[in-house]
């Protein structure tokens, strides 16, 4: 008897705590579904990218002499890089266009108003360093979040014109025959084509230390902030507290 009145406190209790629960945290859409497939297509090309790119600079499979036709892995290769490189463009083309027009991102325009606040940088990196609370907000993206992010889309946007230019190169036909004159030009403004080749791979490696910051990043807000910041890349929705 004693034990069934021990369990029926316990459960009681239980039942409060996520009654309460319930009235402080609310559900809130984070990522609607166009930007979570647009988030992970382009982890995908990004990674793919990535592999084939390093192949490309310097290949780390090299097949075995055959007097026949029949070993072409560098351009299997280079194919593969350039499919993905127009599926990242057209990626980068989507969220340009869904950042300007779409209701839900109005919030990252607005974000934009806290760049220039000193007080909030200093709170943002209190808060990153344990020592503040997490600033007020006027936007999506606090200010470490849209600077990096800024960076991210510069270097794309750098990584997508120096990649083009190397494909003209390649392909004179089509797309390529259409876009060489300009390539050529913006070529030469670089200083040639050994030029363009090392800013692509600079560009790479600040695409990479961005991928590692926005992964701790990321996991950081999880675990710290407790919104189910991961899970809503995924189910679009994050735990909001209420004020």
């Amino acid at each position: 008897m004693a034990d069934a009145l021990f369990k029926g406190a316990i459960m009681q209790s239980i039942k409060k705590k996520e009654k309460d629960v319930d009235e402080h945290i609310q559900m809130e859409l984070e990522f609607t579904t166009f930007y979570r497939w647009h988030h992970w297509i382009r982890v995908l090309s990004i990674t793919v990218l990535i592999i084939t790119g390093f192949y490309l600079s310097v290949p780390y499979i090299i097949p075995a002499v055959n007097a026949e036709p029949t070993n072409f892995i560098n351009a299997e290769y280079r194919a593969v890089h350039q499919v993905f490189g127009f599926i990242m463009i057209s990626m980068f083309i989507g969220k340009t266009y869904y950042f300007f027009f779409s209701a839900k991102d109005k919030m990252e325009i607005t974000s934009f108003r806290d760049l220039f606040n000193l007080k909030n940088w200093m709170s943002q990196v209190g808060y990153y360093l344990f020592l503040t609370k997490h600033p007020k907000l006027t936007g999506a993206y606090n200010v470490v979040q849209l600077m990096a992010y800024l960076i991210f889309y510069i270097a794309t946007s750098g990584l997508i014109l120096t990649g083009l230019i190397l494909y003209v190169h390649n392909y004179h036909d089509g797309i390529g025959g259409a876009l060489y004159g300009s390539m050529r030009y913006v070529e030469a403004m670089f200083g040639g084509m050994a030029a363009i080749r090392e800013l692509h791979h600079v560009l790479m490696w600040g695409v990479i230390l961005f991928i590692v910051g926005h992964i701790y990043m990321v996991v950081f807000n999880a675990v710290y902030g407790k919104e189910g910041t991961v899970d809503s890349i995924f189910s679009g929705y994050r735990w909001k507290r209420k004020h």
